[in-house]
């Protein structure tokens, strides 16, 4: 029996980032913050430093239209806001780190959708970095 696929309906989750759906994104990548991270003795002494990717869905049209910065998202607040908010924190975990800077985007800049990479370059001998990707 053949089985028909719809590929015109996705999951909403699914849709964030699906084939079949445009979607206007404003990011910021390699962002790189100095934090005291991690669960080791030594890594709750020493700044370490990571790299921050963050995609944010934004319908740019009337940006495009207008112009002007009131209408699209401000980046370099957000990146401002996220360098102080990740300099004063202590986690012990990349997730902990990837869901508060969420948090942060979505609340105080009102960012409805995004995808966040929060790495630590480094952290593996064998690896050029090690880290989290979440969608939110």
């Amino acid at each position: 029996m053949k089985q028909h696929i719809n590929c015109n309906r996705m999951p909403d989750r699914a849709g964030l980032w699906g084939l079949n759906r445009m979607q206007d994104i404003i990011y910021i990548k390699d962002l790189r913050v100095q934090t005291i991270i991690g669960i080791f003795g030594w890594e709750r002494e020493v700044r370490q430093e990571v790299s921050i990717d963050l995609e944010m869905v934004f319908d740019c049209k009337r940006a495009a239209k207008t112009d002007t910065i009131e209408d699209t998202i401000d980046y370099k607040k957000i990146t401002k806001g996220i360098i102080q908010f990740v300099e004063e924190s202590e986690f012990q975990l990349q997730e902990t780190l990837a869901e508060s800077i969420a948090e942060l985007v979505k609340n105080e800049y009102k960012v409805h959708s995004l995808k966040l990479r929060v790495s630590k370059p480094g952290a593996l001998r064998q690896a050029e970095d090690v880290g989290v990707i979440i969608h939110r």
